[in-house]
């Protein structure tokens, strides 16, 4: 699997709402930042966020655009990218929009999230 593969993979499996798709995709050391400013620590609390939130939103859909590759070499990557989320909460349309930072982590011959840092889009 590339890193462009990856992103791809990682999307299609946060698309699905389900943990079980995501976490083969996760470092046991992952962090990650959501835009709220909450930060989750390693994999088993990363594990409790997302979980939380495919609960809490209904019916998501989640896109990535506008990927730009800082670095791509044999064992780490990073890239930037724009992201687009919309669902349902409490009944209600919701939806939100930001700018991530993703550092890619090849364990084992598979590319795994290491980091994410999800901030809101600045206008």
């Amino acid at each position: 699997m590339t890193p462009e593969e990856f992103v791809r993979a990682y999307g299609q499996a946060l698309g699905t709402q389900s943990w079980t798709n995501v976490e083969p995709l996760i470092h046991e050391d992952a962090c990650v930042t959501f835009s709220n400013g909450t930060v989750h620590k390693g994999k088993s609390q990363v594990k409790i966020a997302f979980e939380k939130n495919f609960s809490l939103i209904k019916d998501e859909a989640y896109s990535m655009s506008n990927l730009h590759w800082v670095m791509k070499g044999p064992e780490t990557a990073v890239y930037l990218f724009d992201f687009q989320w919309s669902g349902v909460i409490n009944d209600k349309p919701a939806s939100g929009m930001g700018r991530g930072t993703s550092v890619l982590f090849r364990e084992g011959g598979r590319w795994k999230l290491i980091a994410e840092h999800l901030g809101l889009k600045a206008n």
